[in-house]
């Protein structure tokens, strides 16, 4: 009897460490539009889900005349620590489609923070080569929510391999 108790302890002990790190375990957040502050998306097939809680940071503002959007979520998936999305000098609206291409005025981007080590990043953007798309699936002014799903490419500079961002959706409020 001795020895079953100690042989249960021992499964539930190593069953209850066995926490996957990279969030495979859990589901990505459905695709919402109700503001719901939520930022996912599968990096190289793993899940990346937002660990900020619904804090990140999120604006559409209209300055100096022109419009500028983005978003950022916070996750590690191997050496990838955040996911975004940007406009420059480039208005948006629901049930708009946007490639994601360099960032510069004009366009879209998508972008992954890339961690080589604690004193070692960079930022990897979409580009002519590794391109993406972003659909805006609401934007609401009254209630300042905007929701989307994006898919993008990006070029890991430390590997050469490419990044593959895939069923991406967020759905949060935003500041003007």
């Amino acid at each position: 009897m001795k020895n079953l108790l100690f042989l249960l302890t021992i499964t539930l002990t190593l069953s209850c460490c066995n926490k996957d790190d990279d969030n495979n375990t859990e589901t990505l957040p459905p695709a919402t539009q109700t503001g719901a502050g939520t930022f996912a998306c599968k990096v190289n097939g793993q899940n990346f889900i937002d660990t900020s809680g619904g804090y990140f940071n999120c604006f559409y503002q209209f300055t100096g005349g022109e419009y500028y959007f983005g978003i950022q979520g916070s996750d590690t998936v191997g050496m990838i620590t955040s996911v975004g999305l940007g406009t420059d000098k480039k208005q948006i609206e629901q049930g708009g489609v946007y490639q994601l291409i360099e960032p510069t005025d004009g366009n879209a981007n998508g972008g992954t923070g890339i961690t080589q080590s604690v004193s070692s990043g960079t930022i990897s953007y979409t580009n002519s080569q590794y391109t993406g798309e972003l659909t805006i699936t609401k934007l609401d002014f009254t209630n300042n929510i905007v929701s989307g799903t994006f898919w993008f490419d990006v070029e890991n500079p430390y590997t050469g391999e490419t990044v593959e961002i895939r069923e991406g959706r967020f759905d949060t409020l935003f500041t003007q």
